[in-house]
């Protein structure tokens, strides 16, 4: 089944504002992967899902050629637009169907994508594209036990938080719930031998109240709900950042927090 959740300009243009880069900690474990699996040179690498470009743009110092390809224009023209990475090509496409040689591709990662895939089509095009000794590496974040750290608040922002997602969580996706499942499907369904999943990557970052509410407009199942009820989805980014800034004692959204969220990476290496 296909998914089409991100395609629309608005929703492109606050991904690109918002979501996180993936972190180093994860970039690291993943190239010292590839480094063990592989090794040297690392000639491609192919951003799966790539929406603007975060995690391809973290991948480009490290391949001579870094190809981003997303089913959605929009995304794909949002990461055309940032510049300074000569080694990167964007490519509107699928998962599924990958326009690679055979055995031509030394890393595949997706960041916070691959629950959207056809898990077995998308399988069967990694296993036909990656070289001999490639790796896939298969990254996200989960928010199910995310903490937020103000002062001596951060409980208390922390159940704010929780309720905003539970008014959400009626439109949220299926594949949703896979990803904050780490992915246990799609893990066990990697038919290579050699497959490990990294769990417990607790990353701290700074975060205003303002960007926050708009890294929660990011997701798809507040756009669902934006477009069911654009006014009562709005509200609810405003009610939110207004408790948040009543319960940290400030008056500017521009404040700085501390989110901490745990990433997670599922890794697999083709056989020789």
């Amino acid at each position: 089944m296909a998914y089409r959740m991100f395609e629309g300009k608005e929703h492109a243009s606050i991904y690109q504002m918002y979501r996180f880069t993936p972190p180093d900690e994860v970039k690291n474990i993943i190239l010292q992967y590839l480094d063990k699996k592989k090794g040297q040179p690392h000639v491609l690498a192919v951003d799966l899902g790539c929406g603007t470009g975060q995690n391809t743009r973290l991948m480009a110092p490290h391949f001579q050629q870094v190809v981003g390809i997303d089913i959605s224009e929009c995304q794909v023209e949002e990461a055309r637009a940032v510049p300074g990475h000569p080694n990167i090509t964007y490519r509107q496409g699928t998962a599924e169907d990958l326009p690679f040689p055979d055995g031509s591709v030394d890393l595949l990662t997706a960041a916070s994508a691959a629950h959207w895939f056809d898990q077995s089509r998308f399988l069967a095009e990694a296993g036909r594209v990656l070289k001999p000794r490639g790796c896939m590496a298969l990254l996200c974040f989960t928010l199910d036990n995310a903490r937020l750290h103000y002062q001596d608040c951060g409980e208390q922002l922390d159940h704010i938080y929780k309720e905003m997602k539970q008014e959400l969580s009626p439109y949220a996706s299926t594949p949703v719930a896979a990803s904050q499942n780490k992915l246990e499907d799609l893990y066990s369904a990697i038919p290579f031998p050699d497959k490990e999943r990294v769990e417990g990557i607790w990353v701290k970052l700074p975060v205003s109240v303002r960007n926050l509410m708009g890294f929660t407009k990011s997701f798809s199942m507040f756009q669902a709900y934006k477009r069911k009820d654009p006014q009562m989805a709005e509200d609810l980014l405003l009610k939110t950042q207004k408790r948040f800034l009543e319960k940290m004692g400030v008056t500017s959204p521009d404040t700085k927090m501390e989110l901490e969220i745990e990433y997670y990476c599922v890794l697999a290496s083709k056989p020789q």
